[in-house]
């Protein structure tokens, strides 16, 4: 909200949440079957029927713009400003689309309450004319001047202090503004259409593509990536007064005075009011490389609908914890396949984000597969493809340590990650697989005092390295399976005292479980009233129980000096951070100059030195329950 909100600041929809869309939902139910099913031509209108399209396209026109800047901030090439994004700004620009729906208002209150306004032709070249012309003349000199009053301290400090509460801004950012500046705006940019209508020269092509360049220079305006070709200004000198760059608007932002112009700056040259470092920026942030990170976390899809809870999906969905499946996802399963499609024959790796901490560059990549696909054979060898070629692009640019996180929990895919490591034995970057700190983040979640645990679950190196850990601290480890009883005390043979504290149960009474992938159902409910279940595996068990306790999967709380952090990782609470993520980070900070992949060996002797090392960097163990 702006700092002194004025009358008219809340959109008046805002107590129906997400059911706000169904105040369109009678004209367009009536539009689309008047056009769909009625027999007379005069009731079916094609200009009123494409009104929900258009309001269709612009949800997609903008979402295409916001995936396309958060991808191209995260490599770095272009970038206009370093600073990152938090959650309070997702936050406050969620209801992005508000604008759309009181657009899409209008537009039916108008096409049924105007004749002028119904079966408009598709095209009339003097309308079109006309629009550009009423565009480049009294709009953009009216807006240059509102835009000017905005700032004065009235109306800024209960309006538009909104919409600059965002420094860096992002393709959405342009919209984000209050309810009654929104109705000032329309007013401005209505002028074109209305004015093509009551002269009877409108057409669907007029009004739609004006509409579409409105979005479209607001969109690549707060984009925070230099996009316009330099080239373009050579060839036509005089453009620099027509056509504004995101760089330009970016000044905006940060200076505040400057800049004020819609998208033509010749009013700023006009009145004195350009920034006179316009053009450096424009040039520096052109000449802009991709970043190189000094740490890498390599990660995967987990279920087909998470390519919309990534921070180059959804950005609101990115920013919560993801949980169950909205009901809405499930309307857009087409999209949904074709996105898995997309990703089997496309088959590389790309950037998902990026962040900053202790002058550490890091990203996330992500790998184009699946969880389910993980458990195939045949993928085996072409996933392993993949993630060979990301530490080599890794290699190749100078990444001092990659985190193999997601990517590392199978001893038949890639033997704990030996596999790359033997293949290419003079790697400088440095592979990191996080099973120490996921062991000592387990060991810590561990109530003190506790005598006796239950480990049910697929046997992994880490399930191994906490039986061994637990029974050398004096706690009892139970098992109920008796083939994993034998396979973990074969592991604790060279060791007698530790051997005599594993035991294999006939009964799940044990409060505390600590569990793995491929925990039954049938397993969680034998287990006893308050049972805490600690997950050791990346995948959360289901919550069956809502008698239990179940705790997040290994992870830590940031500290507030990380930088960019405003998306969740997968199901993990806001600013909370994976264990696999953190150690890369950690083995980096410390300078660490080993591999940590495949056996289990060092896990036991790293645990302290991992834990230590972790807290004094600022990382905190989540002190609640899921």
């Amino acid at each position: 909200m702006a700092s002194k909100p004025g009358i008219l600041s809340d959109w008046p929809w805002k107590p129906l949440g997400s059911f706000k869309y169904m105040i369109l939902a009678p004209w367009a139910i009536q539009n689309t079957y008047s056009y769909m099913f009625k027999a007379n031509e005069k009731e079916r209108d094609l200009s009123h029927f494409l009104i929900l399209p258009l309001l269709l396209w612009r949800f997609l026109h903008n979402q295409i713009w916001i995936t396309l800047s958060r991808y191209r901030t995260t490599k770095g090439n272009n970038r206009i400003l370093d600073r990152g994004l938090e959650f309070d700004q997702v936050d406050r620009e969620r209801n992005w689309d508000d604008q759309i729906l009181l657009n899409g208002i209008l537009l039916y209150v108008v096409s049924k309450t105007v004749k002028r306004a119904s079966n408009l032709p598709l095209w009339r070249a003097d309308g079109v004319v006309m629009t550009i012309l009423l565009h480049v003349g009294p709009v953009e000199f009216l807006y240059y001047w509102l835009h000017r009053a905005l700032h004065h301290h009235f109306l800024y400090s209960r309006y538009h202090s909104h919409h600059h509460s965002s420094i860096v801004t992002e393709p959405i950012t342009s919209v984000i503004h209050p309810f009654g500046e929104h109705l000032a705006y329309f007013v401005l940019f209505a002028t074109p259409i209305l004015t093509t209508l009551f002269t009877g020269t409108v057409s669907i092509a007029s009004y739609t593509g004006y509409i579409t360049f409105i979005d479209f220079m607001n969109n690549m305006g707060h984009c925070n990536f230099e996009l316009v070709p330099i080239w373009l200004f050579s060839i036509f000198p005089p453009l620099k007064y027509l056509m504004y760059t995101p760089s330009f608007h970016s000044l905006h932002h940060t200076q505040f005075r400057t800049n004020y112009s819609l998208f033509m700056p010749i009013y700023d040259y006009i009145y004195g009011t350009m920034d006179k470092s316009s053009d450096s920026l424009y040039e520096t942030s052109l000449k802009r490389e991709e970043e190189v990170p000094d740490v890498v976390h390599l990660t995967h899809l987990t279920t087909p609908e998470s390519i919309y809870h990534l921070r180059l999906g959804f950005a609101s969905l990115a920013s919560k914890p993801h949980t169950s499946s909205k009901w809405y996802l499930w309307l857009m399963w087409p999209v949904t396949m074709w996105t898995m499609m997309l990703a089997w024959i496309y088959g590389r790796t790309f950037v998902v984000e990026r962040h900053r901490f202790d002058k550490l560059k890091l990203q996330t990549w992500s790998i184009p597969k699946y969880k389910f696909q993980y458990s195939l054979q045949w993928q085996n060898q072409f996933i392993n493809g993949l993630i060979e070629e990301a530490i080599l692009e890794a290699e190749e640019k100078g990444v001092k340590v990659l985190s193999l996180g997601l990517l590392n929990q199978s001893e038949e895919l890639n033997r704990y990650g030996r596999l790359y490591v033997e293949k290419n034995p003079k790697l400088k970057v440095k592979l990191v697989d996080g099973s120490s700190l996921e062991v000592a983040v387990v060991l810590n979640n561990i109530p003190k005092g506790t005598t006796q645990v239950l480990l049910r679950g697929k046997l992994t190196k880490v399930a191994y390295a906490l039986a061994l850990a637990l029974c050398q601290t004096g706690v009892q480890v139970a098992t109920v399976n008796e083939d994993e009883y034998l396979k973990l005390n074969k592991s604790l043979t060279t060791n007698l005292s530790c051997a005599s504290k594993l035991v294999l149960s006939k009964c799940s009474s044990q409060k505390i479980w600590l569990v793995g992938d491929e925990l039954s159902d049938e397993e969680q409910l034998k287990a006893s009233k308050g049972t805490i279940f600690i997950p050791f595996s990346q995948f959360p068990p289901k919550k069956l129980r809502k008698d239990c306790f179940y705790h997040y999967t290994p992870a830590m709380v940031t500290p507030t000096s990380l930088e960019n952090l405003h998306s969740c990782e997968n199901w993990l609470p806001r600013r909370v951070m994976s264990a696999w993520r953190i150690a890369g980070l950690v083995h980096a900070l410390e300078g660490w100059n080993e591999h940590e992949c495949g056996n289990n060996d060092t896990i036991s002797n790293n645990i302290d030195k991992i834990w230590e090392a972790t807290l004094q960097h600022g990382f905190q163990p989540i002190m609640n329950f899921n």
